[in-house]
């Protein structure tokens, strides 16, 4: 076996076909309810790959062997089942395959890892939180407590920049530039969803918000995309007054349905007012 991958290094003549066989070799028969026995090399056979993945054992043997042609998305995607695939390695076989990724397909995000929550706790002067792709937060920093606002005081269903914006006045008052910035979330929420493949998950939060805010189904009716990458977000806040701050929107790896959203003060006056925020007595009310 050490041969054969060793014979594999430095060829890309048929990479799909060597990337088969090493996800084959990888397999423990008996997990998927084969027999070990009598068996030259280790892992599953083709036509136990072909079998899990109701193709004929001929093609299989073919496609492993640089002879299939090209494979659709669906025979991809049982491959993928057939071989245990991990997301990671299941795009790399549609890469492979057909030059281009998997169609995208979403699932909600399992929560925040300790991890990540030491990752936003560790910038102590730039406000940040995570959210998923119903822009609902489900973590932040200690940062965003002083500057943005204390989301704990919410309860977990409130806790959605959407519902926010849309239906608190305290967060309405301290957005300098609401009807604009308004509008530019709502498109960016659009952009997302589509692609992240969320559009049907969201419908029933989507028809909600229409029906609560008139003004969200204005603007969501507009069908506006834009990015929302990056940029500086104007706020009021009733402590120490206007502040400006600069955003970066990253998404976390592994899991599609979440993003990081970070801020740092735009100017050196707004690091002033930010350190004093983080650095004294709670801040106020929700941005």
């Amino acid at each position: 076996m050490a041969t054969d991958r060793l014979s594999m290094v430095g060829t890309d003549e048929n990479p799909l076909g060597i990337f088969l066989r090493d996800r084959r070799a990888r397999l423990d028969p008996v997990t998927y309810g084969f027999s070990s026995s009598r068996r030259r090399t280790p892992g599953l056979r083709r036509e136990e790959v072909a079998q899990r993945a109701n193709v004929s054992a001929t093609w299989y043997t073919w496609l492993e062997q640089g002879r299939g042609g090209s494979p659709s998305a669906d025979v991809l995607d049982r491959l993928a089942r057939a071989l245990a695939l991990n997301p990671v390695e299941r795009e790399h076989l549609f890469l492979l395959a057909q030059h281009r990724p998997p169609q995208v397909q979403y699932e909600a995000p399992h929560g925040v890892t300790p991890r990540l929550q030491r990752v936003l706790d560790a910038m102590t002067y730039s406000p940040a939180f995570v959210r998923t792709v119903r822009w609902d937060i489900v973590a932040w920093n200690h940062a965003a407590t002083q500057v943005l606002g204390d989301y704990a005081a919410f309860p977990p269903e409130q806790r959605n920049s959407l519902r926010l914006i849309f239906g608190n006045p305290q967060v309405r008052e301290r957005m300098t530039e609401w009807e604009s910035d308004a509008r530019a979330i709502v498109a960016a929420f659009r952009a997302e969803i589509a692609r992240i493949g969320a559009s049907r998950d969201v419908e029933a939060f989507v028809a909600e918000m229409c029906e609560q805010s008139p003004e969200f189904a204005d603007m969501w009716g507009d069908h506006d995309v834009r990015a929302y990458g990056e940029g500086t977000k104007h706020m009021r806040h009733p402590v120490v007054g206007p502040v400006a701050l600069d955003y970066s929107v990253f998404a976390v790896s592994d899991q599609p349905g979440l993003s990081m959203v970070v801020y740092s003060p735009a100017t050196p006056e707004d690091a002033v007012r930010v350190r004093r925020l983080v650095d004294g007595p709670a801040g106020s009310g929700v941005s």
